[in-house]
């Protein structure tokens, strides 16, 4: 059974991480960094689990890890099922959610300029945000980015709007995201704790739309992707799929589609950027090192108050130094993806799979949350 040998793969990772562990534990008396047959033994693993995925139906798998100073690149699988072409490292993929912690960088620009005040209502700078979504209480900028606000997810109307092959290759514009998200109840009286909704990022890509006067892909390019020199990140345009491109499938009514360029992902500042696993994990070490924003921040965006998200950025438990993880998933039609950084971006893994093409569904694919604790486990037998 494919979830069968995908646990005794997930196992044979957690023993080699152990391993890992005990020969970092046992030589911590000295300053000699973990032995390289031991890096060795956890990128074996990774490359079990990345066969594993194959085995059950993955199209392809693309893997970066960087420690100490070095890169560590895997692909397996192909970019496109009807060429068959072999997926490289360097291919771009559709990143899901890591779109927001893009976002969110956008959004700290602005703050630090002085145009947006984090805890000034949402309705200063979208002044139909009242009148279209009827909020419960007041909401603030903050609470878009830490997605405390009860907003509904515009997602579920939008998957019950049509066909899906017709509805994902008509655009949706972000103020069409919202009216979207407006025609589902608020749950709750109060705009209060935590509830993850991609609303809350369309309206946060709206705010930076409406303050910059240009689109929101345009935006994420001037403030991230040229800096960095990062030449396949962005929102890209509908159209064709660039040749290198790993595409994503799902099924409808039982055949196979093709979901690599939706139209609708044009504007989806929640989830639509496409990026490779390296490009992934330039665009991390660029925020935790201090090159995108300034200190103050970066350290607003992380939240040291015990919180699991910050500002577009879950975290995860850091063994190597009693810290934090942090960085993203993305999990969207056709692809899932998991990147992680250590707060000062020495030690990073980045890891994309073209799902087993499946219904879409707005659930969490579970194969998403394997990545994560792939993701996790390697990273902290990396010390």
């Amino acid at each position: 059974m494919p979830g069968t040998r995908r646990h005794r793969i997930r196992n044979r990772i957690a023993a080699a991480v152990s391993a890992a562990l005990v020969a970092a534990a046992l030589g911590s008396c000295t300053p000699d960094p973990l032995p390289p047959d031991r890096h060795e033994d956890i990128y074996a693993a990774l490359e079990a689990f990345s066969r594993s995925m194959i085995e059950d139906g993955a199209p392809a798998v693309l893997i970066e890890v960087r420690h100490s100073g070095k890169a560590w690149t895997h692909a397996n699988g192909v970019r496109n099922l009807d060429t068959r072409e072999p997926a490289t490292a360097s291919d771009p993929f559709r990143v899901g959610s890591i779109t927001k912690s893009m976002v969110a960088v956008s959004v700290m620009k602005l703050v630090e300029e002085g145009k947006v005040g984090l805890d000034e209502q949402v309705s200063k700078y979208l002044p139909e945000f009242g009148t279209v979504l009827h909020p419960p209480g007041p909401v603030t900028v903050r609470q878009l980015l830490i997605h405390e606000t009860g907003l509904p997810e515009f997602g579920i109307p939008l998957l019950a709007s049509g066909p899906w092959p017709e509805v994902m290759n008509r655009p949706l514009s972000l103020e069409q995201q919202l009216a979207l998200a407006a025609t589902v109840p608020w749950e709750r009286r109060l705009a209060q704790g935590f509830e993850y909704s991609n609303s809350n990022y369309a309206a946060l890509g709206l705010i930076v739309q409406r303050l910059r006067g240009k689109g929101i892909s345009t935006v994420l390019k001037e403030d991230i992707a040229d800096p960095l020199g990062l030449e396949s990140t962005g929102l890209p345009r509908p159209g064709a799929a660039p040749a290198t491109m790993v595409h994503g499938y799902i099924t409808v009514n039982g055949q196979r589609l093709d979901v690599t360029q939706p139209a609708w992902l044009s504007e989806f500042a929640a989830g639509g950027a496409v990026s490779t696993v390296s490009e992934v994990n330039t665009f991390y070490a660029a925020l935790f090192e201090g090159k995108l924003l300034r200190d103050e921040s970066r350290a607003a965006m992380l939240r040291r108050d015990g919180d699991f998200y910050g500002f577009g950025l879950w975290r995860w438990n850091d063994t190597c130094t009693n810290r934090l993880y942090h960085g993203h998933r993305g999990d969207i039609d056709g692809y899932g993806s998991v990147s992680m950084s250590s707060e000062d971006g020495s030690r990073q893994l980045t890891i994309a799979v073209a799902y087993p093409p499946e219904p879409p569904t707005l659930d969490t694919n579970p194969l998403v949350l394997e990545l994560e604790d792939v993701a996790e486990q390697a990273l902290n037998a990396l010390c």
